[in-house]
Formats: C-alpha cells, structure tokens, sequence
C-alpha cells in the first residue's frame, strides 16, 4: 500500500485578493521573455532549462510569496550561468526594478572561482534570505525531477549536497520548504535503498 505524504502547511492555502492584485501588477512578462532562451537547454532529468524556471516561479507562489524581485529573479535565475555569453543588461532594462532582480539573480550563480560546495557555502552563509528562499525553491523542483533520474551515484551525491547545505539553510528562512526537502531526501534515499544500490556500494567498498 501506497503511503501518501500530507505536509503540515502553516499558511493559507488559497492565494487572497491582496496577493493576486499584487502578482497582476508585476511585470513579469519581459522575465519570461529572456528566459526562452533556455529552452534549449537540456536537463539531466529531461525537460529544459526554461521549464525549470517557470517551476521554481511556481513553487515560489505555492509557498505564499508574492515579492515581486524574489519572483522575477525565479524566472531568470540561470541566464547568467547558463547562457554563454549572456547580456545581464538585458535583465536591468527589463523594468525598473531590473538592477535589484540582477543582484539577486547574481546571489545564486555560481562564480568562475567557486566549486559546487563553495557555491553553496556561500549562499548558507552570506546570502541575503531572498536568496536563500529562491535558492531552496530552486532545489524543491531539482529534487522533484531528481525523481526521472537513474543515476544512482548522481542521485545519491545531490541528496548529500541538499541534506548538508540546503537544510539548514531552509530551516533559516523557511520551515515549510524544510519539511519538503526533508521528504523529498527521504523518498530518494529510499529509491536508491530499494535498488540494492547501498548493499552494491558497501561490497565494492570491501572489495568481496
């Protein structure tokens, strides 16, 4: 029997008339225009880049947030790092609130010096709390697609990676996405479990 996993949700779970008018006003349209240009960007789980920003945008509204900075820079968080070459005026001529969407949008790329862990220590440690929220966000849909992926060791490295540096960082700013990483390490860990992967893992490791 299939268990079914219930969050405990402690916010609303209807976005009220105070939020809509406030995502009707933003201007997020130019955002999603510049983000097309990940469409042919391929994911390791499938779908595109492009995709995964629209998701991240969604998990983002799902979890109660309607700043629009914080919105627009889901949209566009991987040009700068996936798009070479990428015109990051492109994205402060947007609208006026362009600069402020860079900046954050420059908070979650990862630098020419930083290896993933740097990257991520980074961001626990220095990063502004929007860049915090989108960067959680951001690994929610990861680790939802990490679901399609049949790498074992890849899956088992990005679990590693979340548990470390995007718990605590979750557990900062918010208690929600916690609980929802948590799970989704959780049902991965299982995936690899029931695979026989850790008992192939600790043979080779003995050498038998």
């Amino acid at each position: 029997m299939i268990k079914h996993y219930e969050m405990k949700i402690e916010r609303s779970l209807r976005m009220d008339d105070l939020n809509m008018n406030q995502l009707g006003k933003m201007r997020i349209a130019p955002y999603m225009q510049l983000a097309t240009a990940l469409i042919g960007k391929a994911r390791h789980a499938g779908g595109n880049m492009f995709r995964h920003q629209m998701d991240t945008l969604a998990i983002l509204i799902d979890y109660g947030y309607i700043d629009s900075v914080l919105l627009k820079a889901s949209v566009v968080h991987d040009t700068v790092e996936d798009i070479e070459d990428f015109d990051r005026n492109l994205i402060v001529k947007a609208d006026k609130e362009g600069q402020a969407v860079l900046d954050l949008v420059l908070e979650v790329t990862r630098r020419e010096d930083e290896d993933k862990k740097q990257f991520l220590k980074r961001i626990l440690r220095s990063g502004s709390p929007k860049a915090k929220i989108l960067k959680c966000a951001d690994r929610i849909s990861n680790m939802i697609s990490l679901g399609y992926v049949t790498d074992p060791k890849f899956i088992e490295r990005y679990c590693d990676e979340t548990e470390y540096f995007l718990l605590p960082m979750a557990l900062e700013v918010d208690y929600n996405m916690y609980q929802e990483l948590i799970e989704l390490i959780r049902t991965r860990r299982r995936y690899l479990e029931e695979g026989g992967y850790f008992d192939t893992r600790k043979k080779e490791s003995s050498g038998s």
